[in-house]
């Protein structure tokens, strides 16, 4: 579920009446510029920074890391978009039924999946690391530092368009939005059963699922930077990835309410796919300690 991009937000169990309200769009020019785009471009910046001085730990040099990254990024942007179309397909059909091809490649009116990347970008590993004679596990041990810190900063641009959040909650870290303004159709159910009233102005309180995610993967950040130099294995510190984002992802998933999801079964597939990634990266674990 994703509200329209024009609603105050606050936190109202950690700062109270405080709100914030930003324009998703920083600078309106053609179709806009948005803070989303602004963000991940950050992010995969702080990302190939960090990637770059990890670099030395794996007998790697910076050019090595530049010259995948190349290939890389635009491999993972068409990934992202391809795994959100296909699980998104209908929303990409004419009236009568046919595919809008044009529709699929407007990337600008949003629709990128992370998993999506994340596999684009595996592929592309395997491909470089085989072409360059590299060893795979080295370097992906190297990437997935990078890739988790873009992730941490990344989800941030999901707060700015006020997407990607959860169900109802009256907890701690509960994220308040107002509704006055929004579609009814992007109201569940179970959020109308909770709406407040407070001053005349009705509200909804959600799991900041964004949150969840940014501050788990920064815990998974730090486990990884502190066993690079005490791995036992190559792939080890790709495998803290895979676990960790695996598992906290697949819990962090069951919250929200814009799932992608297998046809009309109601399974969400980064949540089945996340447990999957979880459970391989243990068996892994197990036959190369």
């Amino acid at each position: 579920m994703s509200a329209l991009k024009n609603m105050p937000i606050s936190f109202p169990g950690l700062f109270g009446d405080w709100e914030l309200n930003i324009d998703p769009v920083a600078i309106h020019i053609g179709h806009g510029i948005y803070w989303y785009g602004i963000i991940l471009a950050f992010a995969m910046l702080a990302g190939l920074y960090l990637c770059m001085k990890q670099a030395k730990h794996y007998g790697l040099t910076e050019d090595n890391i530049m010259d995948m990254v190349l290939w890389a990024v635009p491999c993972c942007i068409i990934g992202a978009r391809f795994y959100y179309v296909l699980f998104y397909l209908d929303l990409y059909r004419n009236t009568d039924g046919s595919l809008d091809w044009g529709a699929m490649f407007r990337i600008w009116d949003g629709g990128l999946a992370i998993y999506g990347g994340v596999i684009a970008a595996v592929i592309t590993a395997i491909v470089y690391c085989k072409r360059k004679d590299y060893n795979f596990l080295k370097f992906v041990d190297t990437a997935v530092t990078g890739l988790i810190l873009g992730q941490i900063i990344g989800r941030y641009g999901n707060f700015m368009n006020r997407e990607a959040f959860g169900e109802y909650t009256n907890s701690l870290f509960a994220m308040r939005l107002k509704v006055d303004e929004v579609n009814p159709s992007s109201i569940t159910d179970a959020m109308t059963e909770h709406m407040q009233t407070i001053d005349g102005v009705n509200y909804i309180q959600v799991h900041p699922t964004f949150l969840y995610e940014s501050v788990w993967n920064l815990i998974i950040l730090i486990l990884m930077i502190l066993r690079i130099k005490k791995k036992a294995f190559n792939g080890e510190i790709f495998l803290i990835y895979l676990i960790g984002y695996g598992i906290g992802r697949c819990w962090i998933e069951g919250l929200r309410t814009d799932q992608l999801q297998i046809g009309t079964t109601g399974i969400a597939v980064s949540q089945v796919l996340s447990a999957v990634l979880a459970l391989a990266g243990i068996a892994a674990w197990v036959l190369l300690f």
